[in-house]
């Protein structure tokens, strides 16, 4: 790596971990109703909403209840937003005047943005009115990072309560987590936006003259507002095709800095009030600790792959090495370009501002497996905590194994249902990958859609199903999806993806919820050190990286030895 390069990556290190730290604190004040700075503006709000929807915020919820609320407001959210995308050619604010979806791109797009995924098989400037991309899109940016935190607030309640087998109220956590939290932020981040550069109006597209005399129209909108939510909730996505990249929506190199800083720093913060909630700030920065070990390897890696480039090219300008900057934009380069890849993959946000599908295939393969180890290298909101927490809880069993003593976590016995249930969690995105990535590659809908031959072409599948499951939404561009057959087969992968990993953690949540907490004695295996830190990033990877290393030998391995002899895909 170059100095540059190196300093970048301390430096935003740095600012992450400083600036998680109040925004930790904040976060459990706010889930624990505690006095905060807006609460004279907030509360109100709140109340309203509560009394419009006739709801008890203070009823308090066992797991069953907890999570038929969140599955039947995601599921309502859902059906809106399908019928929002089908009718939108009778709907006002649609100056390009588009018709309505597919019903089977509606779908697709619909379980994409109610799952957090914002996976996009469309190009959003022509396809979308803005409308659809407010009342639809940005909306449920907002709510499905909602969903997530709230996840997350009554896992952390889970370890904390005692024997009181309820989890907390979902309503109240969603809401919460819109009002105090993702909203403030979306506020400072579009105002942020604007100032770089980043448009915000209503009006139609500009038509000018290019340098080489053709007429180009140029879409504008509403592209802070989603921007700034698409960032800080990790969604992804974004209102252009070329996404984080297009310079309206990623104009500056602050702006650039400041994206891959409000990706991270929710689920950064919310290591900070895990601490905090278990009145022991060890037990986040030992979680912290892991992500970030497994995020700067990730972006050490990315950066010199990257730097080092295809050795054909090389041999060509008789140089020893070429940086590969194909596929990226010159004024972010190679260390900038290397840095957000490995942000938007290890946090579950779509948002890219460079090809994925021209990095080497090495780069290719750590962004495939920075999603495919599951939502915990940082993650997306909420998701990258109760992700992690998972393999936590699978390092304490198998600790537990070895010193022959029933494992503990936060002083709550980890017992047969909570290890069915995070065998599950963890499980079941790789059985989904690996087993839609080969009915694709064997049958011609499938193979229709993949444009490389050879390695590469297993590479394009296995990222979108990859991206899928872990509701991710970035792609290798190479793959066209927007057919019925990826439409329907990507729509479901997103939705077992999210809830097929909820479900089990919630059930979790209520067991340990239930449990007494049992002193801490000389048996008891401690997860606040170095030694469980380390402990747990080597069964992140061995379960992790190991599940995906056969295909991982066929795609980006082999095509990577493929390069080194000539041979190019």
């Amino acid at each position: 790596m170059k100095t540059l390069d190196v300093f970048q990556l301390l430096f935003f290190t740095g600012v992450l971990i400083v600036c998680s730290l109040p925004l930790g604190l904040y976060i459990k004040k706010v889930f624990c109703r505690e006095a905060t700075l807006f609460d004279f503006i907030l509360k109100p709000v709140e109340k309203f909403i509560y009394r419009l929807m006739g709801i008890n915020a203070d009823a308090q919820m066992r797991w069953t209840q907890y999570a038929f609320a969140l599955l039947s407001f995601n599921i309502a959210g859902g059906i809106l937003l399908y019928l929002l995308l089908r009718l939108q050619n009778l709907l006002p604010l649609n100056p390009g005047s588009f018709s309505g979806m597919s019903p089977d791109l509606a779908f697709n797009t619909a379980i994409s943005f109610v799952t957090n995924t914002n996976w996009q098989a469309y190009a959003g400037e022509s396809t979308l009115g803005y409308l659809a991309q407010m009342a639809g899109l940005t909306v449920q940016n907002f709510l499905s990072a909602a969903t997530g935190i709230a996840v997350a607030i009554a896992l952390m309640r889970s370890f904390s309560g005692k024997e009181s087998g309820t989890i907390g109220n979902f309503w109240f956590d969603a809401t919460r987590s819109v009002l105090w939290i993702l909203l403030p932020l979306s506020l400072i981040f579009s105002i942020v936006f604007v100032w770089q550069g980043v448009p915000q109006n209503f009006n139609k597209p500009v038509s000018i003259k290019t340098l080489e005399g053709v007429e180009q129209s140029i879409p504008q909108g509403p592209v802070a507002s989603q921007e700034a939510i698409k960032i800080i909730g990790t969604n992804g996505g974004g209102f252009f095709n070329a996404n984080s990249a297009h310079p309206y929506e990623n104009p500056t190199p602050l702006a650039s800095f400041l994206q891959v800083f409000a990706i991270l720093i929710i689920p950064a913060a919310l290591c900070t009030t895990f601490g905090k909630m278990m009145k022991d700030r060890r037990h986040g920065l030992v979680l912290l600790g892991a992500m970030l070990l497994l995020f700067i390897t990730g972006v050490c890696l990315v950066t010199h792959f990257e730097n080092a480039g295809n050795p054909e090219i090389a041999k060509i300008l008789h140089r020893t090495s070429v940086p590969q900057m194909e596929g990226k934009e010159v004024r972010f380069g190679i260390g900038a370009s290397s840095l957000y890849s490995v942000v938007t993959t290890s946090a579950s946000c779509g948002a890219v501002n460079s090809m994925h599908d021209s990095f080497t295939p090495l780069s290719g393969m750590i962004l495939m497996l920075n999603i495919g180890i599951g939502e915990i290298i940082f993650g997306g909101v909420g998701a990258g905590f109760y992700g992690i927490i998972l393999f936590a809880l699978l390092t304490v069993f198998i600790a537990g194994l070895m010193v022959g003593r029933t494992p503990e976590y936060l002083g709550k016995k980890i017992e047969a249902f909570e290890i069915k249930m995070v065998m599950l969690g963890v499980l079941v995105i790789p059985v989904l990958v690996l087993i839609l990535t080969a009915l694709s590659v064997s049958i011609d809908p499938g193979k229709a859609g993949i444009s490389n031959p050879g390695p590469h072409g297993l590479s394009q599948v296995l990222y979108a199903y990859l991206s899928a499951s872990g509701n991710n939404g970035s792609a290798f561009a190479g793959l066209s999806a927007n057919t019925f057959f990826y439409n329907l087969l990507l729509g479901l992968t997103m939705l077992i993806g999210r809830f097929g990993v909820i479900i089990p953690v919630i059930a979790i949540a209520g067991a340990i919820a239930s449990k007494k907490i049992v002193p801490v004695s000389n048996g008891t295996f401690p997860t606040t050190g170095i030694m469980f830190a380390g402990l747990l990033t080597i069964i992140i990877l061995m379960v992790g990286a190991l599940t995906f290393f056969p295909v991982l030998s066929l795609a980006p391995v082999a095509e990577h030895l493929k390069m080194m002899n000539g041979v190019l895909y």
